[in-house]
Order: C-alpha cells, then sequence, then structure tokens
C-alpha cells in the first residue's frame, strides 16, 4: 500500500491512496457528521439498535440497524439482505438525504462515478466491541464499491488482502474518516480492533460506523 496524498495539509480533508482501488478519505464526512449523527438517531428510533445471532450462535458485539430499501441480518438461518426488519416486520427507514448525498460525493472523490446505494448498516461500537476480518459477499452486485464512514472515537481499521491469512494493514481511522474501495479490492477480508475506552462530543462513548452499499441487483 501506498502513501499517495491528493492534498498535503492534514488538518483539512485529504485523500491518502491505499491502492490502485482503495482511498482514505481523511476528514470527508467532518462538517456533516452533526448532520449524520442527528439521521441517525432518527433512524434508530424507527429501526432500533440490535446485538444480532450469527449463524453458529455467537452474539455480535457490535449493536446493529440499517436504512435503504435493503437491510443486511444475520440469525441461525444465515447473513442475508432483507426489505423489512424482521424485529418490527417494517420496511427499514428510508435512507435520509443527508447520508445518501455524502455516500455518493465519497465514492465520487475516489473515483466512483454513479454509485447508487440502495443499504445502509449502521454498526454501534462501545469499548471492547470489535469486528473479524471479513468480506462483503452477500451482495449480488460487485462492480459497485463499498463506502464507509466513521464517526465518534477512533478506531484501527484492519484492511487485509483477497485471503483471511494475509497480514492486515492497521489504518487509525478518525473521526469523519471515509474509507472507499472496490473494483479488485472489492472483496479483500477487513474488520476493526476492539475499541478503546474514550469519549466524544457527538457519540459519547462510542463509535458509529456507517457501511454504504448496492446490495441487489
Amino acid at each position: 500500500m501506498t502513501g499517495d496524498l491528493f492534498a498535503t495539509h492534514q488538518d483539512e480533508p485529504y485523500a491518502e491512496r491505499l491502492g490502485d482501488c482503495t482511498v482514505w478519505l481523511h476528514g470527508f464526512a467532518y462538517n456533516s457528521a452533526s448532520a449524520l449523527v442527528r439521521a441517525i438517531e432518527e433512524i434508530a428510533r424507527e429501526a432500533p439498535f440490535r446485538q444480532m445471532i450469527t449463524p453458529g450462535g455467537f452474539r455480535m458485539s457490535a449493536a446493529m440497524t440499517n436504512c435503504g430499501r435493503l437491510g443486511w441480518v444475520t440469525d441461525r438461518t444465515g447473513y442475508r439482505y432483507t426489505e423489512h426488519d424482521p424485529q418490527t416486520a417494517r420496511r427499514w427507514p428510508e435512507m435520509p438525504d443527508c447520508l445518501l448525498e455524502l455516500a455518493t460525493s465519497a465514492a465520487q472523490e475516489a473515483g466512483y462515478s454513479g454509485f447508487a446505494p440502495d443499504a445502509c448498516l449502521i454498526n454501534r461500537y462501545l469499548p471492547g466491541s470489535r469486528m473479524s476480518l471479513h468480506q462483503d459477499k452477500n451482495e449480488e452486485d460487485y462492480s459497485a464499491p463499498i463506502v464507509s464512514v466513521s464517526l465518534g472515537l477512533p478506531m484501527v481499521f484492519q484492511f487485509g488482502g483477497m485471503a483471511r491469512n494475509d497480514k492486515p494493514a492497521r489504518l487509525p481511522l478518525s473521526h469523519g474518516d471515509v474509507v472507499v474501495w472496490g473494483g479488485a479490492d472489492r472483496l479483500r477480508y477487513h474488520g476493526v480492533s476492539p475499541l478503546k475506552s474514550g469519549y466524544h462530543e457527538l457519540t459519547g462513548d462510542c463509535r458509529i460506523n456507517l457501511t454504504f452499499r448496492k446490495a441487489g441487483a
């Protein structure tokens, strides 16, 4: 991975290329963070955060909800996307304009024009919460990129290779950072290290991650 910077002022948003198909947009979402957090709070009132169960019977350490036409869920029957929240039997909340605009503009900035996400996974990490290395492969459309937005407490993002045992790079993501990957990098393994304790003025003792995907055909 390289450190090809599109801009040099690290106290302002700048982009760092991590490969041919992956870009780390430092601070890209910083100025819109307050609006994003308010929108997430509204989503969670309609579709509350919950710790889902994996097919193996393990409870995920991060709490999760969704917005958009499709939402990602897991339970004993497997991983999949659904149009309805299984907890409420209602459709997932619509994706707010501020979230959609951020996702499409970040994708554009990273070189992926025309990104039209139909799913936004919202993960809430409390101290000790983590996400093991995994691939995003429940989507029907691998041609679209993944757009991942970090809000609140800093967290180490592990960005690996195409095999689970490839040693991942450790990226210290800060509030407002966005990582976009697609193309040849689309199925790279990735995860996050356990969240360290702290406090952020917008999110309190947690970190919020938004992951935008084109899940349907």
